[in-house]
């Protein structure tokens, strides 16, 4: 695992594509429980190299009822986003992940990780991704139907202070799929040891 992070790390695909140059933030262990597949790193995450470290990371922990040492735990939880790399701005926020790094690494990093037993699918690109055809017409229509991706899966809104109007106008899903996260998130934790792929 530490030699195949490191040449993740060490990646330089998309270099001539990144305004800021690469710097591929991932969390990842053999232990891991719980895996928590994003989008692309923000800005600051770029910055700081520390995934999540940023207002959606404190929405998110906040989501799933843990504090900054459980959620930087990489014994206990796997960072994976699609775009490794921060892909600079585009007219309306930050640009789509690339879309090299899930070819090139994800089902090398997720084959290394057995005993995943849930994962969180934060956005249109992670939930495209695992759930394929199951995924319903969007996000919203997507995390709506949550239940129906039980029990490897949790698809979620990207907790982003931008997306506020959504939680505003969706009561539910603070009210319906928040408790349930939070409970799955506490037996992933304590789930018995098992083998087998993580992606659909």
């Amino acid at each position: 695992m530490e030699a195949l992070l490191a040449e993740i790390r060490a990646c330089r695909a998309c270099e001539a594509h990144l305004p800021l140059g690469p710097r591929p933030v991932v969390q990842a262990s053999a232990s891991a429980r719980l895996l928590i597949v994003g989008q692309a790193p923000s800005l600051t995450v770029h910055q700081t190299g520390l995934p999540w470290n940023d207002k959606s990371g404190d929405q998110l922990r906040r989501w799933l009822g843990i504090d900054r040492a459980v959620f930087y735990d990489a014994s206990r939880i796997a960072i994976v986003p699609m775009g490794y790399c921060y892909p600079g701005r585009g007219k309306s926020g930050d640009l789509p992940p690339r879309k090299e790094c899930a070819p090139l690494w994800h089902d090398r990093l997720l084959a290394q990780m057995p005993h995943i037993a849930l994962t969180l699918l934060i956005g249109q690109y992670a939930q495209r991704h695992f759930l394929g055809k199951t995924a319903r017409g969007g996000v919203t229509e997507t995390v709506e139907a949550f239940a129906d991706y039980a029990p490897r899966f949790i698809p979620l809104p990207h907790p982003s202070p931008r997306n506020t109007a959504w939680f505003q106008h969706h009561p539910w899903f603070e009210r319906d799929v928040l408790p349930v996260l939070r409970k799955r998130v506490q037996q992933a934790f304590s789930a018995p040891s098992f083998e087998g792929p993580t992606a659909a």
